[in-house]
């Protein structure tokens, strides 16, 4: 079983049944939801590592559960809309949107296997729960949290905790840490604002803990203590 859970959002009880039944034979948990409003509900309560959309939908269209997914929840969860809307502004509304592809119906349920099987190699990253030191780090909620309470992180905050949690015991230098979560446009960020989002980091982390999991390392960068 690759333990890992797809919710597919899709009103044709037919299209389900078929998706659910070639996802099952690659070891896939699959949650069903029928329009856009059961589709948000069951987002919150699964956590699901993968979404399969339809756009044309009861309630709530699949562009506004992408976009809530998106925008609102701000998660980065891969996504695949299978939609009979065939126009090629329609596809590229929902890649703006979000969406990690896009496919039109009707399709290969083989060839729909393949592309999760694709995005999720892509996107290993975002599927992943990250468990050190008893936090909990989950990439495509972008959310840490502590014997299951959230820590409020910002973020960057997020992002340097990721990149930490990563490379347990490993020496990190500012020169490395600019490099991995800064991209070209932002070169005029100084080392020195990698020093002051950490402070903040570490203060959160230690009042929810009440341990101290980053070690500066003087003179060179800061190091996520395995404790």
């Amino acid at each position: 079983m690759k333990s890992k859970t797809i919710l597919v959002i899709e009103e044709d009880f037919n299209i389900r049944e078929l998706i659910k039944s070639y996802l099952h034979k690659e070891g896939y948990e699959v949650i069903e939801a029928e329009n856009g409003k059961e589709g948000k509900e069951l987002f919150l309560k699964y956590d699901p590592c993968f979404v399969i959309l339809d756009l044309i939908l009861p309630f709530i269209t699949g562009e506004e559960v992408c976009k809530w997914i998106r925008k609102d929840l701000k998660s980065n969860v891969p996504i695949i809309i299978v939609t009979g809307k065939i126009d090629e502004q329609d596809k590229i509304g929902g890649l703006k949107l979000g969406a990690d592809d896009y496919m039109t119906k009707p399709f290969s349920p083989r060839e729909l296997v393949i592309r999760v099987e694709t995005v999720l190699r892509r996107t290993a990253d975002r599927c992943q729960k990250i468990s050190v030191n008893g936090l909990v780090l989950k990439p495509q909620k972008g959310e840490v949290a502590f014997e299951g309470t959230v820590i409020k992180a910002t973020a960057f905050e997020y992002k340097i905790l990721h990149l930490f949690m990563i490379h347990p015991g490993q020496v990190l230098t500012r020169r490395q840490m600019l490099d991995a979560l800064y991209t070209n446009n932002e070169r005029h960020v100084t080392e020195r604002t990698i020093d002051v989002h950490v402070r903040h980091l570490r203060k959160k982390i230690n009042e929810c803990t009440k341990k101290d999991m980053i070690e500066t390392v003087r003179g060179i960068g800061y190091k996520f203590v395995i404790v």
